[in-house]
């Protein structure tokens, strides 16, 4: 008999427990699904958008925080590399941001404390570790990014080894699937704001339920049980925190799930710390996923975002300085709120909506999208190709993208910028001076001699286009047997930046293959 009554209230304990982490993960399930449905054709059109890095940055950052999903984010980006309208290195800033955008969960949970004083201050330490150190983690990588292009480059010299094939599709799988409930719920409100507050309210109701579940449960052996069996060494903590994530597929869930142990005291910001690193590691399980469907796209995004938290945790893990940083600030954060309980609301509303989205607005308007539609002409016949072409106002960094050509092709993705009297075509560049002027570019696969052949002040081309300024170049070859042609021609209008026709010439100066912009649409 004494063992029946032993066996019924851990029994019901376990069953409370999985159904308060059920109701937690179905709000979060919820929010994200709502916040999608409200805008994600929205969120598609502000990341095609973006050409600037830095804006790009917030641009994840923003969307993330509405969506409350960075795999969600992860997903759009892959897309849109594949289809060419974003090139790898304008998605790592994107990435990058949605690093931080996905750390709003936890300390949104923080905020549920936010009564007891305390327990507030404790809640918003654990909740804030995850955002400082994605904060600081971007702080350090992105002038690599910018400047150097780092991430991009490891990405793709890593998918080069370990991923072949074309695969635009992108795998969505995951190990730990929530029940599809949500998709009714929101489906019966048919109203997304109303689906957003009510997961709002199962989010905080189950929360403020868990602690004091958690409050009373935490003592004596239990507390010390876990302690020993998770947190105790700092690595089985990292070590847990890959596992569980991995298995969940989101460090919302599991951040979040760790903020109430951490608000009752129970276990010590340094040893919640290594769990939240991990968890930063264990999201990125998509990569293995991907490595498994051999999706060149969908490895390299998913490689730059395993990069950026694999470098993050070599530098805060296992140097004790920065381990000590890292929790100093989420500790000093924490003691400002209890001066202050209204911090934290500042810091959220601030940090994750009103910085991202002003610096947003205030840009609006310096990038410049255009869609180029090119003839290209060959002896077996002409087919057409849409480029999209963003042009940066402010950096006066334009970014050529080939969206769809009737190939069947994966599009090749071009970069083209001028800086001063320079201007680059992915591996090649043209300087802007006076006819009769030459120089050597070894950077193609053989070398070559490019002049500028005369300055056309006037250029029309046969679908009626006109422009100023054309230089014309010619690129011969220094030996031409092995490149099947004698030389190219190149006719750029220097004031738009615009390739207005690419032609090749075989050895006896008879156009073989032209490609020829034939309309241009805003």
């Amino acid at each position: 008999m004494n063992q029946t009554e032993e066996k019924y209230p851990l029994a019901k304990r376990i069953a409370f427990i999985v159904l308060l982490i059920f109701v937690f993960l179905f709000s979060i399930e919820l929010m994200g699904k709502s916040f999608g449905s409200l805008g994600k054709e929205v969120a598609e059109s502000i990341l095609l958008a973006t050409s600037n890095p830095f804006i790009g940055l917030f641009i994840g950052l923003l969307v993330t925080a509405l969506i409350q999903s960075s795999s969600t984010i992860t997903t759009m980006t892959v897309a849109m590399v594949a289809s060419g309208a974003l090139s790898l290195p304008e998605a790592v800033p994107i990435i990058m941001g949605a690093n931080i955008g996905t750390t709003l969960t936890s300390t949104i949970v923080s905020l549920g404390y936010i009564n007891k004083r305390e327990e507030f201050q404790r809640a918003i330490s654990a909740g804030t570790v995850h955002d400082i150190f994605n904060i600081l983690t971007v702080a350090i990588l992105f002038p690599l990014e910018y400047h150097y292009r780092i991430i991009s480059w490891m990405a793709q010299e890593i998918s080069g080894w370990i991923a072949s094939g074309d695969g635009e599709k992108v795998a969505e799988f995951k190990l730990f699937d929530l029940l599809p409930g949500t998709d009714y719920v929101i489906h019966f409100i048919d109203n997304p704001f109303i689906s957003i507050a009510l997961s709002f309210i199962l989010l905080f109701g189950s929360i403020k339920i868990i602690a004091s579940y958690i409050s009373r449960i935490l003592v004596g052996e239990d507390q010390d049980k876990l302690n020993v069996f998770i947190f105790e060494k700092r690595y089985t903590s990292f070590g847990w925190g890959i596992l569980l994530t991995a298995a969940v597929q989101s460090s919302s869930v599991t951040t979040s799930l760790i903020v109430p142990f951490a608000a009752t005291g129970k276990i010590r910001l340094d040893r919640v710390m290594p769990f939240i690193l991990g968890a930063n590691i264990g999201t990125t399980i998509t990569a293995i996923i991907a490595v498994l469907f051999k999706s060149q796209f969908v490895v390299s995004i998913a490689l730059t975002h395993l990069i950026i938290n694999v470098i993050g945790v070599l530098i805060f893990l296992p140097i004790p300085f920065m381990s000590r940083l890292l929790i100093y600030l989420a500790g000093k954060f924490g003691d400002l709120t209890l001066k202050s309980r209204l911090l934290g609301f500042l810091y959220i509303i601030i940090m994750f909506f009103l910085l991202p989205f002003t610096l947003i607005y205030s840009n609006r308007d310096m990038a410049e999208i255009k869609e180029l539609t090119y003839e290209i002409e060959t002896e077996q016949g002409k087919t057409t190709s849409l480029i999209i072409a963003k042009i940066d106002k402010n950096l006066n960094l334009p970014g050529w993208m080939v969206s769809n050509d009737q190939s069947g092709i994966n599009p090749n993705i071009q970069t083209i910028y001028r800086n001063k009297n320079i201007l680059f075509i992915d591996n090649s560049f043209f300087i802007i001076n006076s006819p009769e002027s030459c120089w050597d570019d070894d950077s193609g696969m053989e070398k070559s001699r490019i002049c500028v052949e005369e300055i056309l002040p006037s250029y029309q081309t046969g679908s009626g286009l006109s422009f100023d300024s054309v230089y014309l170049y010619r690129k011969n070859f220094y030996n031409p047997s092995v490149m099947d042609s004698s030389y190219f021609q190149y006719y750029i209008s220097v004031p738009s930046k615009l390739l207005l026709r690419k032609e090749k010439l075989d050895k006896n100066d008879r156009v073989v293959r032209s490609e020829t912009l034939i309309s241009i649409t805003e």
